[in-house]
């Protein structure tokens, strides 16, 4: 298998190039195409859903399964390997709890406003990176979620009309964000997901 990632993208390993579960996949437009499917069959998932905490470490690796358990034989299993980006692998479990424990607090205590909350979410789900591929995508659609089911307010529109997978300026002013967000500033994260600018820093 062969394939150029985008960029942003997380390089996969040998190893996990051999968890694709399709032999016959050697472009990148190939790849996306099989993924592209298995995240509807997800979303269809997640509009039957009913139950149980999205704060919950189970439920993220329910969700990365549901979206990508067609394609990647590995989908729903942290990853085991070093990353260009992301937090040491034996600190995944540890780190998305803690995630998962502020995020809980913040919406219990009204910490930020709704879209502050799924910025930030957004952002250390992201940086920490728990699966081998997909992070980007699991991570919007899972702030989604807690924008739904806990806030009660409407997705992000992170893609703007546009392809976010594709390579145009709204994806290059999505991966500027993150990487200025890694760096402290959460301002250009803020204005990507439509935050007024009173925002608390």
């Amino acid at each position: 298998m062969i394939f150029e990632e985008p960029e942003g993208a997380t390089p996969l390993d040998p190893d996990e190039k051999q968890g694709l579960k399709f032999g016959h996949v050697t472009t990148r437009g190939e790849l996306d195409e099989l993924e592209q499917a298995n995240i509807e069959q997800g979303l269809a998932w997640l509009s039957r859903r009913r139950g149980g905490s999205i704060f919950d470490d189970a439920f993220i690796r329910t969700l990365h399964k549901r979206l990508f358990g067609d394609v990647w034989s590995w989908a729903g299993e942290y990853r085991l390997t070093e990353k260009n980006i992301g937090i040491d692998p034996f600190q995944i479990g540890v780190q998305l709890r803690n995630l998962l424990d502020d995020a809980r607090y913040w919406s219990e205590n009204g910490t930020y406003s709704p879209l502050e909350a799924a910025a930030r979410y957004h952002h250390r789900m992201v940086q920490i990176h728990p699966f081998p591929n997909g992070n980007g995508r699991h991570a919007r659609i899972a702030a989604d979620i807690l924008l739904e089911d806990i806030y009660d307010h409407p997705p992000v529109a992170w893609a703007s009309g546009f392809d976010l997978q594709a390579d145009n300026e709204r994806r290059t002013a999505y991966i500027a964000a993150l990487r200025a967000a890694d760096g402290g500033n959460l301002t250009p994260l803020f204005e990507f997901v439509g935050l007024e600018q009173d925002v608390k820093s």
